[in-house]
């Protein structure tokens, strides 16, 4: 292991790391709109907007995240719809995520028991109050881990944006590899850097767990 070449290299992952996080950081935020659009949806039992959901939520989950930015950054020009590498990163991680965070979303809500929202019409509520105030705080509780195992998931799926050419931490390593041939600084450095990036993420999840839990939820 050289570590003069490690810290020659330091500053292209440093560069590479805060793309990789700050494109993830959109596209989970991004996710967990769609999702949380999507859940409410199946959720009412919308009976057109639910099969759609349903067929998108199929869709995104049998679909490798790979053939997804293809399509977007290969296949929407050939219809006219251009985008760039960031926004085709994003585009492809919010697709892909939206759906497992729709079907983590939608457990927490039906794990609400039929009286709580009785209850909530009797005292005068009304149906987005309901949902608002004794649903989703309720519902968000029970689906945090899901949701928190979604978020490390999708962040560790950037891995793949390097085949749309984006300087993630993924490209920069194959790049320097084929480049110079230090597998092993080249490696080390990308371990490092996405265990800079996921272990605080999967610390805040442990916390939040924590924090989150009352009454029947949790332990």
């Amino acid at each position: 292991m050289d570590w003069n070449v490690i810290a020659q290299y330091l500053p292209q992952y440093e560069k590479a790391a805060w793309l990789t996080l700050r494109l993830g950081v959109i596209g989970i935020l991004w996710s967990i709109g769609i999702g949380l659009v999507c859940a409410v949806l199946q959720y009412d039992r919308v009976p057109v907007l639910r099969r759609i959901v349903g067929a998108y939520i199929q869709l995104s989950r049998n679909t490798p995240l790979l053939v997804q930015l293809f399509f977007i950054y290969y296949g929407l020009p050939k219809v006219g719809i251009k985008t760039n590498a960031e926004i085709c990163g994003i585009a492809g991680l919010a697709f892909l995520g939206g759906s497992y965070m729709a079907e983590a979303f939608r457990s927490g809500l039906e794990a609400i028991e039929p009286i709580q929202t009785e209850s909530a019409y009797s005292l005068g509520m009304s149906r987005l109050q309901t949902l608002r105030y004794v649903i989703l705080p309720q519902a968000v509780s029970t689906s945090m881990p899901a949701f928190m195992a979604n978020v490390i998931f999708l962040l560790k799926e950037t891995s793949v944006f390097s085949a749309v050419s984006l300087m993630d931490l993924m490209f920069t390593a194959k790049d320097l590899i084929g480049l110079y041939y230090k597998t092993p600084e080249c490696l080390f450095l990308l371990v490092v850097f996405y265990l800079i990036i996921l272990l605080p993420v999967s610390l805040l999840g442990s916390w939040l767990e924590r924090r989150v839990r009352y009454a029947g939820f949790g332990s």
